[in-house]
Formats: C-alpha cells, sequence, structure tokens
C-alpha cells in the first residue's frame, strides 16, 4: 500500500519521545515536532526507499521529523536549481539545514553555482549553505579559491555573523588551517583574535570547534 503523507505523520507521531523532544528544542529546534529519534527516522526512511513526491510533499508539512524524513527521500537531482533554493531558504533550524546540506544540496548538479551565489547572499541559511559548501570544496578539491581572500572575509566578517553563518563560516577556517600549511599560521591567528567558540562545552573525547584547537588536533592526528 502506498505510503501517503497523513499515515507517514502518523508513523513519525507513534514513535515520538518527549525527551527528545526537549533535546531538539534545546538546541533550536521548532515546536512543530514530534521528537523522534534520528536512528528511528531513518528506519522509516529505509521502508520508504527513495520517494521523491513524498518527500517534497513532507518538507511542505514543516514538521521537524518530516522534513529530516524527507531529506533521506528526495532526489537530488529531482529539484530545479531554484526548487533547492527555495527549500534552503525555508529551513528553521540547524538540523534540519546540516541534513538537508549532507543529503541533498551536495548532491545537487548545481551545487557549486549556489555556493558562489549563497556565499554572497545576506539570508542565514542560505549563507550557512554556502559556506559548508565551501569547506567541502576546501578539503577535497581546493583549486581555482581564493582561499587568502576567503581567509580575509572570515576575519573582517564572522565576528559579526549570525550564530547559523558562524559555525560554517568557522568549518572554513579550520579547514584552510587544516588542509593548507602555508595558511595554517594565518589561520590560528585569525581563530585566536576572533575567540568564537573558545568557551564552546565539549563532551569528553570530542574535539572543540574552536579553530585553534581544532586545527591543532587534526594536525597532530595527520602526524
Amino acid at each position: 500500500m502506498a505510503m501517503t503523507v497523513k499515515s507517514v505523520l502518523a508513523e513519525l507521531k507513534s514513535l515520538g519521545d518527549k525527551k527528545v523532544r526537549l533535546h531538539n528544542k534545546k538546541n533550536g529546534a521548532p515546536d512543530k515536532q514530534y521528537g523522534v529519534r534520528m536512528g528511528d527516522i531513518r528506519k522509516v526512511a529505509a521502508t520508504l526507499k527513495a520517494n521523491h513526491e513524498l518527500g517534497l510533499a513532507l518538507w511542505e508539512t514543516g514538521n521537524l521529523d518530516a522534513r529530516l524524513l524527507a531529506v533521506l527521500l528526495i532526489k537530488p537531482k529531482g529539484l530545479s536549481r531554484d526548487e533547492l533554493d527555495r527549500m534552503v531558504r525555508s529551513v528553521d533550524c540547524a538540523q534540519v539545514a546540516d541534513w538537508l546540506s549532507s543529503n541533498v544540496v551536495k548532491k545537487h548538479p548545481d551545487k557549486e553555482a549556489l555556493r558562489q551565489a549563497w556565499l554572497m547572499d545576506e539570508h542565514p541559511w542560505a549563507a550557512r549553505a554556502g559556506w559548508r559548501l565551501t569547506a567541502e570544496r576546501i578539503e577535497k578539491s581546493p583549486d581555482g579559491l581564493d582561499l587568502p581572500g576567503i581567509l580575509h572575509r572570515i576575519e573582517t566578517e564572522m565576528g559579526e555573523a549570525a550564530p547559523a553563518v558562524q559555525w560554517t563560516m568557522n568549518f572554513c577556517l579550520a579547514g584552510i588551517g587544516i588542509h593548507v600549511p602555508k595558511l595554517r599560521k594565518r589561520a590560528i591567528a585569525i581563530g585566536e583574535r576572533l575567540g568564537i567558540y573558545r568557551d564552546y562545552p565539549v563532551s569528553k573525547g570530542c574535539t572543540s570547534p574552536f579553530a585553534p584547537i581544532w586545527i591543532n588536533e587534526m594536525v597532530r592526528r595527520q602526524g
């Protein structure tokens, strides 16, 4: 039997957990959620498999859990550039933004054109996506990027950027420090000067997102 939006929402609701809702809320999620564990969302996605139209319909509900499920069902190549741009701008929390980036944006054929456009965009979720794509390029295909120019933008803009944008700008700062030895000293100096995430709480065994610590730790691991 084909699953409908109504039946999927009912299943997600049945999997909801109050503790997960409170955790999500603490991390900036909207009230419109059931509190489904990520593992359970992935299990539901595995039973539904790729289902582009259902994914789009679930996205339009605005429900947190439905949107997380949606990005696992949507076919990136089935979206036009404008459709993906609208989706990115309709995001309302970091968790959805990051799942959308990881599962859809980074697999879209127009991601480079979108990256360049979003980097110059004042919309926080568009800018966050642009900086995240830039971080990916810094790590995997930096040729053609103006890395000193990117560092200059980070140095002059990151301190006043929206928190949603600071997070992925920081990915770029750390990425340059980790992967580009000749710019490492400058990246660390910028991180020290900005001080963003210096006092970020970190669980035992995890690496701080404070760029100087992050850079030095990853370089140490590389040997």
